[in-house]
């Protein structure tokens, strides 16, 4: 089966996507039997079309080249991805534009047109499901498209699919977890005596730090992803307005030493807890699970009424993981799919 996709956002984690396509070739085709054909690209500059695809390699050598998708032969000059979108044959739409929580743009009017369209979609951009989830939601039940988002949520960690997959009937009672491997990353250094400032720009330059890192040490990126699994597993219907936000630019060294001097650490705390969600640095004992969540792990803790208390935890520090879990997800929508 091949599968004509849109490659929205031309940024490490879609850049990272198109080389697991290329090193995965072949297994996804000799065990899920499945191809997928690039047939639109679009960055900040622009959209560019082939029908007969273009090669994987050849957009990230122009890519890393410092090109554009204006450079790209295809390129259509005052076209949106939404004209795009009304007028090509497409499949699927790989949406990881940068994350913009005011507007949901230009993610959101994708998306929005891309599951009008019948069209599937598959997020890392968290700003259309923080935003507009139940609508979203409603237009792909409306379409029959897919719509699949677990890099929006801790990348290589699936939060989301254990929650909406394995948990099957299940009461969440308490969820609690580290969901921001850069704050994470930050505190850890800063307790060493590194400053806050050398510390994210080694997690700018790894490409895993937002593109504004006000919302990593704001905790906005991290209340992004508590919504995405308040709406989809915790039976919720809430927005950023309904999450208690305090992020990690106020704490301090000595903050971090003297949490230390108590056997504690600090780290930034995504919970949901009778009903209420908040985000805050918080001092935690040295010997519970998430205080032993490090530099570029994150981790989630789920208590259940019926599968008991669940820790799981991954170590990021590329977005690799992200970009395969976008992978992941289309390969999920498309493999047992007939035309």
């Amino acid at each position: 089966m091949i599968i004509k996709a849109a490659v929205v956002g031309l940024g490490s984690v879609n850049k990272n996507l198109l080389k697991i396509l290329i090193n995965k070739k072949e297994q996804l085709q000799d065990k899920h039997g499945i191809s997928f054909q690039i047939v639109c690209v679009s960055d900040s500059s622009g959209v560019a079309i082939n029908p007969d695809g273009f090669d994987p390699q050849d957009i990230i050598s122009r890519k890393e080249a410092g090109e554009r998708a204006s450079s790209f032969q295809g390129f259509r000059k005052d076209a949106s991805i939404q004209d795009i979108l009304e007028d090509t044959k497409i499949d699927l739409v790989f949406e990881a534009s940068p994350v913009d929580l005011k507007t949901g743009e230009p993610g959101l009017g994708i998306t929005r047109t891309a599951l009008s369209k019948g069209i599937s979609v598959v997020l890392a951009n968290k700003g259309p499901v923080a935003l507009a989830y139940e609508e979203l939601q409603k237009i792909a039940t409306k379409t029959g498209a897919s719509l699949e988002m677990s890099a929006t949520v801790c990348g290589g960690l699936p939060i989301l699919n254990i929650g909406r997959r394995d948990l099957i009937v299940a009461d969440i009672t308490k969820l609690q977890g580290i969901f921001n491997s850069t704050s994470n990353f930050i505190l850890d250094e800063m307790a060493t005596g590194r400053s806050y400032h050398d510390a994210l720009a080694e997690a700018q330059e790894r490409g895993i730090a937002e593109a504004d890192p006000s919302l990593d040490v704001g905790g906005w990126d991290t209340a992004n992803k508590l919504v995405i699994i308040a709406n989809a597993i915790l039976g919720q219907t809430v927005t950023l307005k309904d999450v208690d936000v305090t992020g990690i630019e106020n704490i301090t060294e000595a903050d971090l030493k003297s949490a230390q001097a108590n056997n504690k650490q600090i780290k930034l705390v995504a919970k949901y807890e009778n009903n209420q969600l908040s985000v805050s640095p918080l001092a935690l004992p040295q010997d519970s699970f998430l205080a032993h969540c490090t530099g570029w792990e994150m981790a989630v803790e789920l208590h259940t009424d019926i599968y008991g208390i669940m820790y799981h935890k991954l170590w990021e520090r590329e977005p690799v993981p992200t970009a395969a879990s976008m992978l992941r997800d289309a390969v999920n929508i498309f493999e047992n799919k007939t035309y």
